[in-house]
């Protein structure tokens, strides 16, 4: 079964049945009906024409459904509108159906979550990590969101703003390489951005760039995460990185500073440094100071916080670290990294271990365990009496 396919064809499909008159909460589910289906009919019998036949199902689905509790007025309006068996119309809907997600009804958490869930293709689980919430907590949101919706109209789109929001989460979901999401987004992003004239959808776009453009360098052949500074800098895609700078030096000309932007930014320094040692820390230092202006994150106070271990010395980094919330997620590891740096491997060993137990993905535990033992095996060799060590 080609899952890539099924996720690429599912905002299309549900993009049809939205226009056909479903509301978005009954389309959703016939859909997934159809999904289903398609899971346990094509290995033995793929059709020719994989989005009619989804579409096709779906519609029937929601047909059941809706003769199950509508009048006979709405029945027979719906029966006539089925259009004739043929191939499905080659429209692009996505991002069309991106806007009516995020619909004036919803809080802007609640449309992000509909629409990460029902058009990202992303389970609750994904969506709940890149919240940094319970699973359980995402579920009932969700949930929340679709009663919202359940039977209203989506003839009035929502704004630009939850938009880039959920754009941004699906970019880096996929980006995270759990659900290779990243280069729809972008393509997304290049038709807001050509549809928008707004300096945020081009910060956006940039920030994205600029991040792609060193993916292939993020992780080692054996799967293993490479951090920025040991990334092979001339594998890094240039043509990406100067399409980034350009898109973005046209956002900031315009002085509407937002969050993207500073973003971008940040970015577009660690992808200038020639190498690690040579990176402006002090510059970066400058747009963190924006970007908390801006967004006042907890995520952003810690990198700000590592950022400030490196342009003035890990004690100062780690007494910007003490300010922030310590149960946020990877805090311990970067306080193991600064530890480090300021010559307290015992401490950053321990720290290393601890972020291993908290980390959100295999890769990044293995990463954080690897530390660990790195700064482990250097201490026992010092009481060993090994001058290497």
């Amino acid at each position: 079964m080609n899952e890539v396919l099924l996720r690429s064809l599912t905002p299309g499909v549900l993009a049809v049945l939205v226009r056909r008159g479903a509301d978005f909460a009954a389309a959703e589910d016939a859909v997934q009906d159809a999904l289903v289906e398609a899971v346990r009919v094509w290995p033995d019998d793929p059709p020719r024409d994989a989005k009619g036949w989804l579409v096709t199902v779906a519609w029937r689905r929601f047909l059941d459904a809706a003769r199950a509790d509508a009048s006979r007025r709405r029945r027979e309006d719906l029966v006539d509108r089925e259009p004739a068996p043929g191939p499905a119309a080659v429209v692009d809907d996505t991002l069309q159906l991106y806007f009516l997600c995020a619909h004036p009804s919803l809080t802007p958490s609640s449309a992000v979550a509909l629409t990460l869930r029902a058009v990202g293709g992303l389970t609750t689980r994904q969506i709940a990590r890149a919240y940094l919430v319970p699973e359980a907590t995402m579920a009932q949101r969700i949930s929340r969101a679709k009663r919202t919706v359940s039977g209203v109209r989506f003839d009035r789109p929502g704004d630009v703003s939850t938009v880039l929001r959920v754009l941004y989460l699906v970019f880096n979901e996929g980006y995270s390489g759990d659900v290779d999401l990243a280069a729809e987004a972008i393509r997304l992003t290049r038709q807001l951005a050509a549809r928008v004239d707004h300096p945020e959808v081009a910060g956006l776009l940039a920030l994205m760039l600029l991040h792609h453009a060193r993916r292939a360098t993020r992780t080692a052949p054996d799967g293993g995460l490479v951090p920025l500074a040991e990334q092979d800098r001339g594998r890094w895609d240039t043509r990406m990185i100067a399409e980034g700078v350009a898109v973005l030096q046209g956002a900031l000309v315009r002085d509407r500073l937002g969050e993207f932007q500073a973003q971008a930014a940040v970015a577009a320094l660690h992808a200038d440094a020639p190498t690690a040692e040579e990176t402006d820390w002090p510059q970066i230092v400058e747009w963190y100071d924006e970007l908390a202006r801006l967004t006042d994150s907890p995520v952003v106070r810690l990198n700000r916080a590592v950022a400030v271990g490196e342009a003035d010395g890990p004690r100062a980094g780690l007494a910007a670290l003490a300010a922030v919330d310590a149960s946020l997620p990877r805090h311990t590891a970067a306080a193991a990294y600064l530890h480090e740096r300021a010559g307290d491997p015992a401490t950053a060993a321990r720290l290393y271990a601890e972020a291993a137990l908290k980390a959100p993905s295999l890769a990044e535990r293995d990463h954080l365990t690897r530390q660990a033992a790195r700064l482990n095996a250097r201490l026992d060799a010092r009481l060993d009496g090994d001058p290497s060590g």
